[in-house]
C-alpha cells in the first residue's frame, strides 16, 4: 500500500468543543491517539492537516508530517484538498480521510477501505 496516504483533518478553532484535538485522553491529545492509530495500518503515509501549529507539532513528535493549510476551510474534506495539491499527490495516490476525532478506528478498517479504494 505504498501510495496510500491516510490524512488526518484536524483544526483548533471547532465551534462545539474548541481546541479538541489537543485535549487530553489518558494522557496524550486526541490527535496523538488518532495518529498512531493510522500508523499501525503499517507501509501507509500519515499527514496531519491542520491550521494550527500546535496541532502540527503535535504530529511532528509522533513521526508524521504535518501540513500547515488555510484557517478559512470550511470543511476537513477542503483541508485536504488543500493538502493534497501541496503534497503534490499523483492521481494515482490513494488518500484515506480519516477524522481527527477518531481514534478508535479500526486500522483493519482503514485496511479495507484504502484497498477498496485503490481498485
Amino acid at each position: 500500500m505504498s501510495r496510500v496516504v491516510i490524512a488526518i483533518p484536524a483544526r483548533f478553532g471547532a465551534s462545539r468543543l474548541p481546541g479538541k484535538p489537543l485535549r487530553l485522553i489518558a494522557g496524550s491529545p486526541l490527535i496523538a491517539h488518532v495518529i498512531a492509530r493510522a500508523q499501525s495500518v503499517g507501509q501507509v503515509r500519515v499527514v496531519v492537516a491542520t491550521d494550527d501549529m500546535r496541532i502540527a507539532e503535535v504530529a511532528e513528535r509522533a513521526g508524521v508530517e504535518a501540513c500547515l493549510t488555510s484557517p478559512e476551510h470550511r470543511s476537513g474534506s477542503d483541508r485536504l484538498a488543500e493538502c493534497a495539491e501541496r503534497m503534490g499527490l499523483s492521481d494515482d495516490t490513494v488518500l484515506v480521510n480519516l477524522q481527527g476525532d477518531e481514534p478508535l478506528m479500526p486500522a483493519a478498517c482503514l485496511r479495507q477501505v484504502a484497498q477498496l479504494l485503490a481498485r
